[in-house]
């Protein structure tokens, strides 16, 4: 009995050490419903949650009051956090897009300082990340939900090197180019010497 105990308490301690998530409200709607005494409002938030480190989710709540819409969207984020790898922790790995019904957004890389350059909702969402550095572009539908889907689903597409060169096999040595590999710039190949 003692043992069961110890070990319910250790995970209650596991829980209790996961790192904190920083949320932001995105966007908040109030919705009537018209009834026969008039008109009942309530509310619907847009949450999305990450933990600024790689982690990122989004979750919708609906309640009679905000606070309580807020709550719910936000527990429902943490549900649903997935983890994102990120290059040298500030960037992503390479250019994707994401595409979710109307919505459809771009992400490309970006150089140390460029900054997050997107707007709305998909600032919150690489804020969230933890990105630093991403130039991003929403093609489609300005509806946040949709635009918060889209990113999410190109942000589910990348992969790092090292998830490339463990699917493959190999190692990272491998899959990445070395220097010398790279084409010239002008295009022109370097001359050959015909002494041979």
């Amino acid at each position: 009995m003692a043992e069961r105990d110890n070990r319910r308490g250790g995970r209650r301690d596991r829980e209790e050490q996961t790192p904190e998530f920083a949320d932001r409200l995105v966007a908040i709607n109030r919705v009537s419903k018209t009834v026969k005494g008039g008109k009942r409002f309530g509310f619907a938030a847009l949450v999305i949650v990450g933990d600024q480190k790689g982690r990122v989710g989004f979750g919708k709540g609906k309640a009679k009051e905000v606070p309580e819409a807020i709550r719910k969207a936000t527990e429902q984020a943490k549900r649903k956090m997935m983890r994102v790898p990120l290059r040298e922790g500030r960037t992503l790995h390479h250019d994707m897009e994401g595409r979710h019904g109307a919505g459809r957004v771009t992400m490309r890389t970006a150089p140390q300082g460029t900054g997050i350059i997107a707007g709305g909702p998909m600032r919150a969402v690489f804020e969230m990340l933890g990105v630093q550095d991403v130039v991003a572009k929403s093609i489609g539908s300005q509806n946040p939900y949709n635009m918060i889907r889209a990113t999410l689903n190109g942000l589910s597409k990348e992969s790092s090197p090292r998830s490339v060169a463990q699917r493959r096999g190999k190692k990272v040595a491998d899959i990445l180019p070395k220097r010398d590999d790279h084409p010239r710039i002008d295009g022109e190949q370097a001359p050959v010497s015909e002494e041979a």
